[in-house]
């Protein structure tokens, strides 16, 4: 029994469900992604409810913007026809009282002038004896301009035109021919006419050749002695046409006729004051019929019974018709604009609607998405039945004074919880239940802690971020409750919030599953994150019992464990050992009722739990196939009969996975290999970026190439106490690619993993300086790098500036260039790499007492001059141009990065008094108050002085990071160091020494390292963090230093 307090109560009335996600699967086995996260129904149906609201309003706003568009559209329209129609009756009425004004006035004179022609005719046959048409009118030109004042026709032609019977034509033609000279007096010379005597001739002539042409209608008359004639008026009034009126005149002095022989039909077009003939035929436009406004001008009243046949009755009649221009100059587009007005404001109004619409859309999805967080959260921390229990509990308290105003059941509703009310935790019962059967799960990283410190925070959060969450997945699919994550242990449990009889079994299952998971992500994850990675192990306990879990309502509430049940599992965790599953007896025998005897094996000794005494406890079998290796055999005293058993599994049992994969089948180097490529193959993104993604062919360097390191100087020769950096502005910095969206080719990231495989290769294997130990430098440069560079907060500039946050302009004037030239990062990660090749395992000092080929070569930093000869003279093989073209594009870039590469590795020789004193010397000209070079010059120097410092702190960063790290080092430098001393390679034994030298180590060259790294004020926290595990492995060397040498000589005579 649990000695801590319990509310217990009876679990048949809540049914729990410890997934907030609907399960459409039918297997457990399907992954929680694929389970789709329900909101409440409320909150659906309001959804549906406002989105047929939304559908209703906007298909009334279109159909109301249909409707009055076309009404407006039909009135304007309607207005302009109304506007056209009462236009033209005016104008037509106008146009017909003029013409019939006219039109009496023209009829009158010429009535009256056809009067006096046939009076004088008559009479002068009379006097004269003469007959017709045999005569000539005198003055006939006075007469017809006469007449034209009386018409008020300007230019009328007043014709005389006698009907001449066939047996008279030829003597009425000679007639004609001697009458012209008196009729040219007449008409030309009265008439003051510039027509000459023979034009009037000829016209003479050709008009009486048209008497040929003409057949007259005969008139009858009982008296034959009548003479007939015909007047011809052809004359225009103001554009209307007069049609040909004959008016017969008996010479007796009988009355006047007037017939037509055939109908005539004339056209015009009035425009104002402007008149247009069309044509002799009616043109109008059948359209415009129903328009027709007409009114008859003359009308003789002849009775058609003393006409002859095919006689009509001479009339003037005036129709007038709108042309379609009159219409089209009262079609315009007002109908279209007004009707735009009326649609554009419609639209207008619906863009503010929907303006309205998303304003209070997105505050109610904010309100919305902040309630659906919440409760997804509250799902994930809270089982689904607590959850439901939460909200009830909430509302009630809510709603409970207005159930009791109104008298009636407002209804459960979805609002946020307040978990931090006084009156939650006084005024409710305790939301809490006691589970008296669990399987409780603690799983620890183990070497997490250590792996940490020499990580930047993001590399940490991917590593627990990938495990968590295949483990969360693991946990979905055997149906454990997820309780919590305490750092780097992840706490489970089985048989609640669901009850389960075999809680146990589905506890171990899970354990196996999240060990053979952690042994694959780790793998995979070292090739992304780094060195260590891999090593990283799973420490998991597991005990069952009772537990008491409820919410622990306040601040951050969330679903909690209780009882002796889980501190027993996290002893169980703590006493056990990596990579191991270590179950209590209590487990054990829920494991042995269920027949499964087979999963478990007696750990070989008790343990010791605070508050239990000693304890038995077992392994768990990693699977049904799984045998015991010889440490875990030695490691727990069991005998090897107790651990082969053999007994088949009655419970099934499905191993997850396909088993090893390609990264699991590559060996550690080739891990280092992969995790070196990505890390320089993105500073390689980077320098194309700065070159606007540009990457040419550099045969033209080719000399300058041949010229680096082929003179009579070394290495250490070319070492330069400024380095000239390339100089980019904050403008360029901006203008610059995404170095993610920058492909560095195929070609160039092989050529890359060849060279970097080639450098692996080249590393001895020497318990230190190895590809492991460079790799683990190239880490920390990484780090103080990214320290370096990365924009925001927490950069250096940030902390050593007090700002809060800093720009690309604050960069580029406080980092000394190194952040904004990538060729530079990638130099100093280059040489990370490099700077150990060939390390021989003993000082230089020792390599020039051997008289080594390399020591006659090199006097001084042997080692160091020649790793950086031979990485070199393997870059620039003819097999790696494609490499060398994403490096550098310009003998500059060249020049320079050879200089990057020189310094930094030779700044790795911490020996040589001579190189540390003249160091010191640059440090003091950098950064005292005293020093005033040019700006250029002087953030060069820092420059250069920062660099060398950083990789000098990477090179020993192991004694400025966690202790274990720190420790696991320390052992196989001096293992290397022993083993050179047992080997003969040294003349002192270094364990004797070793103690003091370490704390030496750490007064005169880490702690100090260490505060000039703060000092430069461009690597920010992490300065402080080097500092800090610099003094605190110091004070745990002081304590422990003297044990662990004896252990270190200890294991290396058991070893050797």
């Amino acid at each position: 029994m649990s000695d801590s307090p319990s509310v217990s109560s009876k679990k048949s009335h809540i049914s729990y469900s410890s997934s907030p996600y609907r399960d459409d699967s039918t297997s457990r086995g399907d992954c929680p992604e694929r389970a789709t996260y329900q909101p409440p129904e409320v909150a659906k149906q309001e959804e549906a409810n406002i989105l047929k609201a939304k559908i209703l309003v906007a298909l009334i706003i279109v159909l109301a913007a249909c409707g009055v568009g076309s009404a407006t559209y039909l009135l304007v329209k309607d207005q302009e026809t109304t506007n056209f129609e009462n236009q033209f009756t005016g104008y037509s009425s106008e146009i017909i009282t003029v013409s019939r004004q006219k039109a009496d006035q023209l009829f009158s004179a010429l009535d009256a002038f056809s009067a006096s022609v046939a009076s004088q005719a008559a009479a002068e046959n009379t006097l004269r004896n003469t007959t017709w048409p045999f005569y000539v009118i005198p003055d006939w030109s006075i007469k017809a301009q006469r007449l034209t004042k009386l018409t008020g026709v300007s230019n009328p032609e007043v014709t005389l035109v006698s009907i001449v019977q066939p047996d008279e034509r030829v003597a009425f033609n000679e007639f004609a021919r001697e009458a012209v000279p008196m009729w040219y007096r007449e008409s030309v010379e009265n008439e003051k006419s510039e027509m000459t005597a023979i034009e009037f001739w000829q016209r003479t002539i050709q008009f009486i050749h048209f008497y040929d042409n003409l057949q007259p209608t005969p008139v009858t008359d009982k008296n034959e002695s009548q003479v007939h004639f015909q007047v011809y008026p052809l004359m225009l009034i103001r554009g209307v046409p007069l049609t040909p009126i004959m008016y017969d005149s008996a010479h007796s002095g009988g009355t006047r006729e007037g017939v037509v022989d055939e109908s005539s039909v004339v056209s015009y077009r009035v425009d104002g004051q402007n008149v247009e003939y069309l044509g002799d035929s009616d043109v109008h436009n059948p359209k415009y019929d129903a328009m027709e406004i007409g009114d008859v001008f003359v009308d003789l009243g002849i009775d058609e019974s003393h006409l002859p046949g095919c006689t009509c009755i001479p009339t003037l009649t005036l129709h007038v018709y709108p042309s379609a221009d009159l219409e089209h100059s009262f079609r315009t587009s007002n109908a279209t604009l007004y009707t735009i007005v009326v649609v554009v404001i419609f639209i207008f109004t619906s863009l503010v609607f929907l303006l309205y619409d998303y304003f209070v859309r997105r505050r109610q999805t904010k309100v919305m998405e902040r309630i659906v967080r919440q409760d997804k959260i509250v799902s994930n921390v809270f089982p689904t039945a607590i959850r439901d229990r939460l909200y009830r509990s909430q509302n009630s308290q809510k709603n409970f004074k207005f159930e009791k105003d109104f008298g009636h059941d407002v209804g459960e509703s979805f609002q946020e919880l307040d978990f931090e009310r006084d009156s939650n935790i006084s005024g409710s019962a305790p939301l809490a239940d006691l589970f008296p059967s669990v399987t409780v799960v603690f799983a620890d990283i183990a070497g997490f802690t250590a792996w940490s410190s020499a990580r930047e925070p993001g590399q940490v959060f991917v590593l627990l971020e990938t495990l968590y969450g295949a483990f969360d997945k693991i946990a979905y699919r055997h149906n454990v409750f997820k309780v919590e994550t305490v750092g780097d242990c992840y706490v489970g449990a089985a048989g609640l919030p669901e009850p389960d009889d075999r809680h146990a079994v589905t506890a171990c299952k899970f354990a196996r599953d999240c060990l053979r998971k952690m042994a694959e992500a780790t793998v995979k994850l070292e090739v992304m994150l780094g060195p260590d990675t891999a090593d990283l192990d799973l420490r998991t306990g597991i005990h069952s019992g009772q537990v008491t879990a409820g919410v622990l309502r306040g601040e951050r509430c969330r679903f909690q464990l209780f009882g002796e049940t889980m501190n027993t599992a996290a002893r169980m965790e703590q006493s056990g050992k990596r990579n191991r599953i270590q179950v209590s007896q209590v487990t054990a025998d829920l494991l042995r009722a269920a027949a499964l005897a087979q999963w478990i094996m007696p750990r070989g000794s008790k343990i010791s739990v605070k508050g239990k005494g000693e304890m038995q406890t077992y392994w768990l079998r990693k699977s049904k196939t799984h045998k015991v290796s010889r440490s875990e055999l030695e490691s727990d005293m069991t005998t090897h009969a107790e651990l082969l058993e053999t007994e088949e599994e009655s419970d099934s049992y499905e191993e997850p996975g396909p088993g090893i994969d390609s990264d699991q089948r590559m060996t550690k180097i080739e891990r280092l290999v992969e995790w070196n490529v990505e890390v320089l193959a993105s500073l390689l993104q980077q320098i194309i970026a700065s070159r606007d993604g540009v990457v040419n062919d550099i045969a033209s360097l080719s000399d300058a190439e041949k010229k680096i390191g082929s003179g009579a100087g070394t290495v250490l020769d070319e070492f330069t106490p400024t380095i000239p950096l390339k100089r980019f502005e904050a403008e360029d910095l901006r203008a610059r690619r995404r170095p993610s969206s920058i492909e560095i080719g195929d070609e160039a990231k092989l050529q890359l993993r060849k060279y970097l495989s080639q450098i692996a290769a080249l590393y001895r294997d020497n318990p230190f300086h190895n590809f492991e130990h460079a790799s683990h430098v190239t880490a920390s440069v990484k780090k103080l790098l990214t320290r370096i560079v990365k924009v925001g907060e927490g950069n250096g500039l940030a902390i050593s500036s007090g700002k809060a946050c800093v720009n690309d302009d604050d960069l580029v004037g406080h980092s000394y260039g190194i952040t904004s030239d990538p060729l530079t990062q990638f130099a100093v990660v280059f040489s990370a790499i490099i700077h150990d090749v060939d390390h021989p395992g003993v000082p230089n000092s020792q390599l020039v007492k051997e008289n080594t080929r390399i020591a006659e070569i090199y006097t001084k930093s042997i080692a160091e001059q020649n790793s950086v000869e031979l990485a070199w003279d393997m870059l620039m093989g003819v097999e790696y141009s494609a490499l060398r073209a994403c490096i550098y594009q310009t003998e500059s870039d060249l020049q320079r990065f050879r200089q990057l590469v020189v310094n930094t590795v030779m700044a790795t020789d911490i020996v040589d008094k001579e190189l540390q004193a003249l160091r010191k010397n640059r440090w003091e000209a950098a950064f005292s108050d005293a020093s005033t070079p040019s700006a250029e010059e002087h953030d060069d120097r820092k420059a250069t002085i920062v660099i060398e410092h950083l990789i000098q702190a990477s090179d020993v960063s192991h004694t400025m990071q966690h202790w274990h790290i720190y420790k696991d080092w320390n052992e196989r430098f001096f293992m290397e160091c022993y083993g050179a001393f047992k080997a003969g390679r040294s003349d002192s034994d270094p364990s004797v020494n070793w103690y003091k030298g370490e704390i030496g180590f750490f007064d005169f060259y880490v702690i100090p390292l260490a505060k000039k790294l703060e000092s430069c004020g461009v690597f920010g926290v992490s300065s402080d963090e080097y500092l800090n595990y610099a003094n605190a492995n110091r004070e745990e060397w002081v304590r422990e230093g003297k044990a662990l040498v004896q252990q270190y000589v200890a294991k290396y005579n058991s070893e050797h």
